[in-house]
């Protein structure tokens, strides 16, 4: 059975993005903050995205090791992006490319099914597709970049939930500019 793991960068107030989808608020990220997720990407075996995510995602790494600075990070970030393959869940998208197959019947039943299958861990990305996925009781794992700001308001990271969950700290360190990097694993 495969592990599915939701990690995003997200304000200590909880939110991921600001209202109207600002992510300003998290700058660019260091270079030791892209490592981290690099790692935690690399070690997927299939990406879920959401629409938004997928629209932010897919606008910028099918040529983000060609752009102009790209770091070897960057260019690594990018090829694995390719290379890993990718569901997108959305109703209203028509086509996906890089890897990537789209989706549109019962998101829960989808996930389901992923899970059931042999393979390394899966991610899932963006806060309304993974806030399905937590209330449904399936993720396993949270990967968390804590940002040093408050803002208020704007699209949370975590989604209101029916019951607890318990989780077990795996993983703790600050690295420079007070970002917080944590994982945990759900109690089952």
């Amino acid at each position: 059975m495969r592990k599915l793991v939701y990690g995003m960068n997200l304000t200590l107030d909880g939110y991921v993005a600001a209202a109207g989808d600002d992510i300003g608020w998290s700058g660019p990220p260091s270079d030791e903050l892209f490592q981290w997720w690099l790692d935690h990407e690399q070690a997927s075996g299939l990406s879920l995205y959401g629409r938004k995510l997928w629209e932010t995602m897919s606008s910028y790494w099918p040529t983000g090791d060609q752009q102009p600075g790209a770091t070897p990070a960057h260019v690594a970030f990018a090829r694995n992006w390719r290379d890993t393959p990718k569901v997108v869940f959305s109703s209203t998208i028509d086509k996906v490319d890089w890897n990537t197959r789209l989706f549109t019947g019962d998101t829960i039943a989808e996930i389901n099914r992923l899970k059931a299958e042999d393979g390394d861990p899966m991610t899932i990305g963006g806060p309304t597709l993974a806030g399905a996925a937590m209330r449904a009781g399936l993720i396993d794992e949270y990967v968390i970049a804590t940002h040093p700001v408050l803002i208020g308001g704007g699209t949370p990271f975590f989604t209101a939930l029916d019951n607890w969950v318990n989780l077990n700290l795996v993983e703790t360190r600050t690295i420079p500019g007070g970002v917080i990097l944590s994982r945990y694993e759900t109690r089952r």
